[in-house]
């Protein structure tokens, strides 16, 4: 099952604003605040000339009659073959119905609202050759919440999302199906409910509506918002397990960081660092001189997630503004001079590597969380009774929490596996290199949604234990918060007289929300 829709704010619309659409300044804040937050869009006006010009351009080229790639052509490999003006009108729904093939269970609707935002704002940057209705439809199916259902299996990442994105755009010819007020409808009833008239689709509009990166940045735009606030709150979860198992302090002196300066690295440390420094720091008993690598290496590893996410960011903040339709317009002294230059800004490689990249670090965030897990749940060397709960054998305690742990990690090392290397061939040869990276995003996000659970199970765990160990977090502390606000969601669990998964439940509830960050 594919990660469902995350919790939004208090009001849909009443504390978003409006996000103007010009193909130049969105960010991914805006994309969050559409997408989760009910925000309204709309095309800016300073867009609308560039958008206007590039339309009369093609209005041109198609009245010439020379053979333009999706304007006077078949598309794919089909791109030899001439279409007569009287069929171009024609062309564009065999081409919507025609890649609208696409499986699986259906995108979130979250992810459908961006990818709509997302489609917009490339045509606005006016180099596709689209009317401006087309761009204002989409926005009007965003702003009236007509979300089209789209499969989310089917795209290769180049040319673009092509078959999810055929789906988004069935629903402004009145085709296809959508959900609206929480029921799935066909379109054409959704269209005629809210008051907004299907299109006629024009020529090049079809092409430029399904050549895109859309449907992959909307995916990766949502787990990258997600992760980087997952390993705020995996930091201050990591710290209240140190806490409870007692850990040095010498791992995270400073020193060690200058010597070593990479900047994750050298935050993540002080951050330890500073959360344990409001706590005091446990008696020892000889023997033990380190801890073990999941507690001890915190700092080099986190560190080196959070050096590893930065780049995807970057990323996206250039993509969300990209053209990256195929063929794109170019106008230098007017309409008669434009030319249709065909390309492959289609093509989703940036993205698949970038989320393969972010993918891999966040597995391995969740890998190292589950061997701290493991310490936790098997704490004889550390004061704690097995599974940390009280008469092992009669209760089970957090035994198969931490099986959860084991099994989401193992998940997560096959989806790991780089989407970006298993490029397969199609359209006769011609799309002979295909990035993948739909499947790069989709995996990425399930990555993220697995190790939220893993850092919940964390938390379980850490407050169970302080609370066994005796290593409450002193009032006052950063740590005594969070663990308030742990305890807040779950009460200590001395017995088994609850259902774990309601309890894992509600610390997941927690994350996704903020409540585990500090």
């Amino acid at each position: 099952m594919p990660p469902r829709d995350r919790p939004t704010g208090d009001s849909e619309t009443s504390t978003s604003g409006v996000v103007l659409v010009d193909g130049a300044t969105l960010r991914l804040e805006d994309v969050e605040r559409v997408a989760r937050h009910g925000a309204l869009a709309r095309l800016a006006e300073t867009a609308r000339q560039q958008v206007e010009a590039s339309r009369a351009a093609v209005v041109h080229i198609a009245q010439s009659g020379r053979p333009e790639y999706g304007v006077t052509t078949g598309v794919g490999s089909l791109s030899d073959r001439l279409i007569a003006p009287e069929q171009t009108r024609a062309l564009q729904l065999n081409v919507l119905r025609s890649h609208a093939a696409g499986a699986g269970e259906p995108l979130a609707t979250e992810v459908v609202r961006a990818a709509l935002l997302l489609r917009a704002n490339a045509l606005a940057s006016g180099y596709s050759g689209v009317r401006p209705v087309v761009i204002e439809t989409l926005l009007a199916l965003l702003n009236a919440r007509i979300h089209p259902v789209v499969p989310s299996q089917g795209s290769l990442g180049a040319s673009g999302d092509l078959a999810p994105l055929a789906h988004l755009a069935l629903p402004l010819v009145g085709l296809g199906r959508v959900e609206m007020d929480g029921t799935i409808v066909e379109a054409g009833e959704a269209l005629e409910a809210r008051g907004i008239p299907p299109l006629q689709l024009e020529p090049k509009e079809a092409v430029a509506l399904i050549n895109g990166t859309q449907i992959m940045a909307a995916l990766a735009t949502l787990a990258l918002l997600d992760a980087e606030r997952l390993l705020e709150s995996a930091i201050g979860v990591a710290g209240l397990s140190a806490c409870a198992l007692g850990a040095r302090r010498s791992p995270f002196d400073p020193r060690l960081h200058r010597v070593r300066p990479y900047p994750g690295q050298r935050a993540v440390a002080a951050r330890i660092r500073a959360l344990l420094d409001q706590v005091p720091e446990p008696e020892r008993a000889s023997g033990r001189v380190q801890d073990p690598y999941s507690i001890r290496c915190i700092p080099q590893v986190y560190g080196a997630v959070m050096d590893a996410l930065r780049p995807l960011r970057g990323t996206l903040e250039t993509e969300l503004n990209a053209a990256t339709d195929n063929p794109l317009i170019f106008i230098e002294d007017g309409v008669e001079s434009a030319e249709i230059v065909s390309g492959g800004n289609f093509h989703g490689h940036p993205l698949a590597l970038g989320c393969d990249a972010a993918k891999i670090a966040v597995a391995s965030l969740g890998a190292m969380i589950e061997r701290r897990v493991a310490l936790l749940v098997d704490g004889q060397d550390y004061g704690l009774p097995p599974f940390l709960v009280a008469e092992p054998g009669l209760n089970s305690g957090v035994m198969i929490a931490h099986y959860l742990t084991a099994s989401l990690v193992a998940e997560n090392r096959v989806l790991a596996h780089p989407s970006s290397v298993d490029s397969i061939p199609t359209s006769a040869n011609v799309e002979d290199y295909n990035s993948m990276g739909a499947t790069a995003a989709r995996t990425f996000r399930q990555v993220v949604t697995n190790v939220e659970t893993i850092v919940a199970v964390e938390a379980l765990c850490a407050a169970q234990a302080c609370d066994l160990a005796g290593r409450v977090p002193p009032a006052g502390s950063e740590l005594r918060t969070l663990y308030d606000r742990i305890r807040d969601q779950v009460p200590f669990r001395p017995r088994d007289e609850h259902i774990v998964a309601d309890d894992i439940s509600a610390l997941l509830g927690l994350l996704r929300t903020g409540g585990l960050a500090l």
